[in-house]
Formats: structure tokens, C-alpha cells, sequence
């Protein structure tokens, strides 16, 4: 992601955000449906070793810096999900094969399952959700109400972040077919937006 311009991954953010691109020209405007799934990746520095046991990365931090800060804070706050993936070491790669989880089939069926859920629900995905009908629909027990406040003051969530979370663990407990999301749904939510540090 950040081998863009900074403009155009800017650009980005009505998209995500409305699922919508509005072109203003002169005394006309259009808008056009742009609801996307954005799927990004990038390393953590220009060379791609940032953090490598064996030692092979030459960016000095500036350099690193200023790579991440190509990602703004309100560009990254409207992605849901952030995971950090360490390389595999070898021996991990060689035993791959050794470790088959679900089937793809099986996996298509539950999400499949989940999207009904949330339609029947409320009309809508989990996506579509304003900040008040993810409050009626994602309420929690006092520990998971204690759980999301810390995580929030801890990574410094701005609101939108805050809702992405709470929109993200209703999925996953919709995924687990769960009445309402539990602080073990949230906690697994939280995971997936691990604080991305540009500073």
C-alpha cells in the first residue's frame, strides 16, 4: 500500500466510508456506487526485513517512518481489519501441509449462514450500521463494556474505530451463530485491529 501516492490512497476514504464517490466538475456533481472490499498489504519498511531475528534490514527508523506514515490515521481507521503476519520460518513452511483446517466449503456456508442472520436481524450487514444500530444490536455485558474501554483508551480509538470494533465482534459472533457478541468475541475483534503504530 504505501508504494501509492499519498493522493490517491487518500482518495480511498469516501469510498470505505459512504460506499459512495461523489465528482464535483464545474456546476455539476455525480455520484457513483463505489462499496468495495479493500484487501492491502505492505511491509514494514521499504526493504521489507523490519524486525528480522537474522538482522538483514538496513532502513534506518527515519527511513521506516516515513515509509508508514504514507497510511494516514483517518485512511487506517476505516479499515476494519490490521494484522500483523511474521515470515514463516522454515520449519513452519515444511509442515504446512500437516495442519488442514476447514474446507473452503465449509467456511462459505457459515459465512453464508451469518450474512442471513444479520439480514434477518436487521435488514442489513453488520457494514451498512450506523453508530445507533450498532449500539441496539451489539450490546455487551459489563465486561465486555469494561474490556472495549480499555482497549480504546489504550490504542487511542477515535469513534469510528471504536464503532468498527463493536461492528467487527458482532460478526464474529454472528459467525458463531451467538445471540450477542461476549468479551471473547470482542477480545478476538480487538486482535484484529492491533494498534498500527505510524509514529
Amino acid at each position: 500500500m504505501p508504494e501509492f501516492d499519498w493522493k490517491v490512497l487518500e482518495t480511498l476514504r469516501e469510498p470505505l466510508e459512504a460506499g459512495r464517490i461523489t465528482i464535483s466538475r464545474a456546476a455539476h456533481q455525480a455520484d457513483f456506487p463505489a462499496a468495495c472490499q479493500l484487501v492491502a498489504a505492505m511491509n514494514p519498511c521499504p526493504c521489507g526485513w523490519r524486525g528480522d531475528p537474522n538482522g538483514r534490514c538496513r532502513c534506518t527508523p527515519d527511513v521506516a517512518t516515513r515509509y508508514l506514515r504514507k497510511l494516514s490515521g483517518p485512511l487506517l481507521d476505516r479499515i476494519d481489519i490490521q494484522i500483523e503476519l511474521p515470515a514463516l520460518s522454515p520449519a513452519e513452511l515444511s509442515g504446512r501441509s500437516a495442519s488442514i483446517g476447514e474446507t473452503s466449503a465449509t467456511v462459505a456456508r457459515r459465512v453464508a449462514d451469518a450474512r442471513d442472520r444479520q439480514l434477518e436481524r436487521q435488514g442489513k450487514t453488520n457494514r451498512e450500521l450506523d453508530g445507533r444500530a450498532v449500539d441496539a444490536v451489539c450490546q455487551l455485558d459489563a465486561t465486555g463494556e469494561a474490556l472495549l474501554r480499555e482497549a480504546g483508551e489504550r490504542f487511542g480509538w477515535s469513534a469510528r474505530a471504536y464503532y468498527r470494533v463493536l461492528k467487527v465482534a458482532r460478526t464474529i459472533a454472528d459467525l458463531a451463530a451467538a445471540d450477542s457478541p461476549t468479551a471473547t468475541h470482542l477480545a478476538e475483534a480487538i486482535q484484529y485491529r492491533r494498534a498500527f503504530s505510524t509514529a
